[in-house]
């Protein structure tokens, strides 16, 4: 299916039916911890990108070949920000009225400041903005957001949203070592999420290829800080556990590229979700998509992250065979935008 995959694990929302309604990477923030690489170009105002009927079909399909118990949520999750989606509020309407699973939709709040937005999220059983930043100046450094989208325009977005919401506001903050973990950015983010009121507060850490390579998540003292500095409302999420359903998969290498493209996994972690075949086919599947260039490995903490090529990272990323059928020769290298690593942007 071109926009729904899974069930996938999540780590807030158990087994998730995905729904992408947007191009690869189709985002009007940049975030430095971004698991899929940097947003060239930025992209701000709204479209239908894709026939709204499509979707609603392919999850009314995916829903026929799965049981309810297969299923905890449907989640909005774009390769991007699936509110840029001019249609969004219409197909969240049509699932809810498809099937009593619960809809989240996964944002990064953004455009809440839109009137049509918001009204466009009021069906879903469950909003999951972020907020990195209690300030202008770390929102711009952690987020690098599109130069119209102010951080006021995001709080005014997040309190106006809240004020008529009635399901489930779950913000999460994703902490950066010695960005937004000092007590100094805490307390700040405190005051702005008292304002907000959100119903829970998910501090997240970045397990993923993040798009700048100095990204290091917060170690347990930032974590204790947060905990503590952020109220009762704030707990840490665990990495998500559980399989991948590929079932829809026609063979291995469409599984392969339908697992990286949104979710960047070391080697071991892709021959664990696709365990339904055999390791020298999943090794042979990864050398195809390497070598056709529709692959790329990117190295953050010390690992070796198998990504989707559109991704950009702001190292050098390689393209190169399965570490288990590597030969001794250097991989070859290709340049990805953006500088090299040193001090954060902004």
């Amino acid at each position: 299916m071109a926009h729904v995959f899974g069930p996938v694990p999540s780590r807030r929302l158990g087994r998730s039916l995905g729904v992408d309604p947007i191009p690869f990477k189709t985002c009007n923030w940049s975030c430095v911890y971004c698991q899929l690489g940097r947003t060239a170009p930025m992209k701000v105002q709204r479209e239908v990108f894709c026939p709204p009927d499509e979707v609603i079909q392919e999850v009314k399909a995916a829903l026929k070949e799965r049981g309810p118990d297969e299923i905890d949520w449907i989640t909005f999750v774009g390769s991007g920000e699936p509110t840029l989606h001019a249609d969004l509020g219409r197909m969240i309407s049509a699932v809810k009225a498809l099937t009593d699973i619960p809809v989240a939709v996964i944002t990064n709040g953004s455009l809440l400041h839109l009137p049509s937005v918001r009204e466009a999220l009021l069906p879903a059983d469950a909003v999951l903005p972020s907020l990195d930043a209690g300030t202008a100046d770390l929102y711009r450094r952690i987020n690098r957001p599109a130069k119209t989208l102010t951080f006021d325009r995001l709080i005014e977005g997040l309190a106006a949203f809240r004020s008529a919401y009635q399901g489930k506001l779950w913000i999460e903050v994703m902490l950066i070592r010695g960005l937004n973990d000092s007590a100094e950015a805490l307390a700040a983010l405190a005051e702005v999420l008292g304002r907000i009121g959100p119903d829970e507060v998910h501090l997240a850490l970045p397990t993923r290829p993040p798009a700048e390579a100095w990204v290091e998540p917060a170690d347990d003292e930032g974590i204790r800080r947060a905990v503590e500095l952020l109220g009762g409302l704030a707990h840490l999420v665990p990495p998500p556990a559980g399989e991948f359903d590929l079932s829809g998969c026609r063979d291995v290498t469409e599984a392969v590229l339908a697992v990286i493209r949104r979710h960047p996994m070391e080697e071991r972690e892709v021959m664990e979700a696709l365990r339904r075949w055999t390791p020298r086919e999943v090794e042979d599947a990864l050398r195809e998509v390497a070598a056709s260039g529709r692959a790329q490995l990117v190295e953050r903490y010390g690992r070796r992250f198998w990504s989707d090529a559109g991704a950009q990272y702001i190292e050098e990323a390689r393209c190169a065979a399965p570490a288990s059928s590597r030969s001794n020769e250097p991989p070859k290298q290709k340049k990805t935008n953006g500088r090299s690593r040193g001090k954060p942007a902004g």
